[in-house]
C-alpha cells in the first residue's frame, strides 16, 4: 500500500498535449509578473501615504484605529516598502501577509463602513486574495529570497 505522502500526483490529462510545454516553460514567469505588478501598485498606492506618513490619522481613527498617529505610517510603510518587497520578492510572506491585511481593512470600509457592498469591495477582495496567494506562496525562483536562499 502505498502512502499518500509518497504517491506521485497523477498526471495531468490536457486537451491540447502540446500546451504542456508552454504552461511548464512560462508558470515561473507568470507568477513573477503577478508578484512584480502587484508589488509595483500597492507602491504606487502607498506614493501619497510615504510622502506624508500622517496624513491618514484621521481615516484610520475613523475606522477605529488608535491612535492614528500610530496606524498612519504604519501603512504608508505597508504599501510603500512592501510594495517594494513584494515586487522584488525579498521577505514576500510577511510584506504579503502585511499587505493583505491592510486590503483586508479596505474590504470592511468599502462593503460595511462606506454600504457599498460587494461592488465597492471587489477590487480590494481581489487584491487580498492576489496577497494571500505570495504570503502562502512566497517568492518563487525569481525572487532575492530564492536568491538568497532563504524564505520567512
Amino acid at each position: 500500500m502505498t502512502s499518500s505522502k509518497t504517491a506521485s500526483a497523477p498526471q495531468r490529462r490536457l486537451i491540447i498535449p502540446p500546451l504542456r510545454c508552454v504552461y511548464a516553460n512560462f508558470h515561473d514567469i507568470a507568477e513573477t509578473v503577478l508578484r512584480v505588478v502587484a508589488g509595483l501598485a500597492l507602491v504606487t498606492h502607498g506614493w501619497g501615504k510615504i510622502q506624508n506618513p500622517f496624513g491618514a490619522a484621521g481615516m484610520v481613527e475613523g475606522l477605529g484605529f488608535y491612535p492614528g498617529v500610530f496606524w498612519s505610517p504604519l501603512l504608508a510603510a505597508t504599501e510603500f516598502f512592501g510594495g517594494i518587497l513584494i515586487a522584488i520578492g525579498l521577505l514576500t510572506r510577511p510584506a504579503s501577509f502585511a499587505a493583505m491585511i491592510v486590503l483586508l481593512v479596505t474590504v470592511y470600509f468599502h462593503w460595511i463602513v462606506r454600504a457599498e457592498g460587494f461592488a465597492g469591495a471587489e477590487k480590494s477582495i481581489l487584491w487580498a486574495a492576489i496577497f494571500l496567494f505570495f504570503a502562502v506562496r512566497g517568492g518563487n525562483r525569481q525572487s532575492v529570497d530564492a536568491k538568497l536562499g532563504r524564505e520567512f
